[in-house]
Formats: structure tokens, sequence, C-alpha cells
């Protein structure tokens, strides 16, 4: 396998995603499998994971049943607020689905930038361990301390900071980025996706703009711990699924077979192969 890890699909008429409005002109049409066929053809990826981009169980439950009819889908990232009462039995009934491999949620869209410590998300935690689920942290800068703690105070949950935890390249932003992701890889057993970081670069970005960041998280995490993700069609805000896939390979270097066919399944051991 060699697998993408981080994709996206929505279909406009499905009405849950709230954040996606006309105003983003590039995004604002269907995205299906049909579209991302042929540039993972191109890229000679054999297969991806798609995740969530609306806080819905219904919208897990669209993308589980894309998985089911695209053998290329191999598993899914959903979402389900952990937050309530109902969510530990919301989770297991997902669950039942072999392609459900993790959970997201929307942090960085969430006011309280300590939402992931409060205690009413522990019966939610313990049910994804429960079911050998994976907690996508789709995180900023800022929460990377609280991040921390969240990892200290559930040692058995699996973890995978999306897209580096967004770094604010267009403002130059590194030091206290590069200290807290680097604190992060020493002290825990967290993934990182290597994904979702061209958009967060100036409109007028180059490679060069890209290369303190992406040396700096292969420098700190293993190939082992590390994961490729295009965040199609997100991506498309700022470049092409064929530019970001050279320039992580060409980053990567020996070490992009490591990452892109054995760190998947280690991060997300439901995988199906």
């Amino acid at each position: 396998m060699v697998i993408d890890t981080h994709q996206h699909f929505w279909k406009l008429d499905r009405g849950d995603y709230g954040w996606l409005t006309p105003e983003l002109e590039t995004l604002y049409r269907d995205f299906l499998p049909k579209d991302l066929k042929p540039l993972l053809d191109e890229a000679g990826i054999s297969g991806t994971i798609a995740v969530q981009a609306a806080d819905t169980e219904a919208e897990t439950e669209y993308l589980l049943s894309l998985a089911d009819t695209h053998d290329w889908i191999r598993g899914v990232v959903g979402w389900v607020d952990l937050a309530a009462e109902t969510a530990p039995a919301s989770i297991a009934r997902l669950a039942a689905h072999p392609k459900l491999l993790g959970l997201r949620p929307m942090i960085q869209d969430i006011p309280d930038d300590a939402w992931m410590l409060r205690d009413d998300l522990r019966p939610a935690i313990a049910a994804m361990v429960e079911n050998d689920l994976t907690f996508d942290a789709l995180v900023l800068p800022h929460h990377l301390h609280h991040l921390k703690a969240f990892l200290a105070k559930y040692p058995d949950l699996r973890v995978v900071i999306d897209h580096c935890a967004k770094p604010e390249i267009r403002n130059g932003a590194y030091e206290g980025w590069a200290q807290d992701m680097a604190d992060i890889a020493e002290n825990t057993q967290v993934f990182c996706k290597l994904s979702g970081i061209v958009t967060e670069a100036s409109t007028d970005w180059k490679p060069s703009s890209l290369e303190p960041y992406i040396a700096h998280i292969l420098g700190i995490y293993a190939p082992e711990r590390l994961l490729f993700g295009s965040d199609w069609p997100v991506l498309n805000l700022a470049s092409d699924y064929k530019s970001w896939h050279e320039i992580a390979m060409g980053a990567m270097g020996d070490a992009a077979k490591s990452i892109l066919s054995q760190s998947p399944k280690a991060a997300y051991p439901r995988l199906s192969s």
C-alpha cells in the first residue's frame, strides 16, 4: 500500500458543511472519488484515508458509504460529539464498520482552547481506546501546550497531529511552534501528518517557504511516526496534488517508502490492506 492519509470528499447538497461558503470559490463544488482517482494514479498512490469535513455523524456515515463502494478508500476518520452523553454508544455503533479508523474533533474551530482537557470527554476517549480508534488532533500552534497535557492525560490513546499543527508560515512564525513540536515528538509516541502546510503559507509561496518547517518535522519525527497527506481538495486553494506530492517526496527522500507504506498501518491499525 502507498497511502495518502488525509483527503476529503464533499457533496454540497448534503448541507452540513457550515464552513464551506460561495466565497471559497475554488472549493465550492462537489469533490468526489471520481475527481481524486486520476490524481492518485498519476502520483502512484494506491489508497487513501478520507477525513471528515463536517461535524456530523451523518457525514461520517456518508464517507463510510463511499469507502464501501471504492476499495481504494482504505478507511475513514470521522466525527462524533465527544462531549455528548451518547458519544460512547455512537462510537461503538460507527466502529462496527471495519473502515472507521479514527475520529477528529474540529479543535481549531472550538472557542475554548482547552476543550480537549474537559473531563466530560473521558467516556468518549475510553470508547475510542476500547474500539482501537485513533484521535486526529486538528490543532493550531497555540493549542500545543494543551495537547501536551492531553497526551499525558490519555497515555493509551493513539494520536495523530494533523497538518504539522498548522505553523503560521505566512507570518514567518517558527520558534515557538518548533519547540513545542519537538517537545511532543521527544516525549510522546504521537504521529504527525506532513500535510496541509501549503495553505498556511502566503499566496506567493515558493518551495523554499516550506523548507524550514518540513525539515524540522523530518528531523524530530522518525519515519515510522510520520504520515503523508495531501489535504485534497483544500490543497487546491494554494497548490495542486502533483506539485505538493513532488515537494513532499523530494523532502522525504529515502524515508518516503516507509512513510507512505508502513507508517499508516502503525498510526491506524484498523487500516484495511
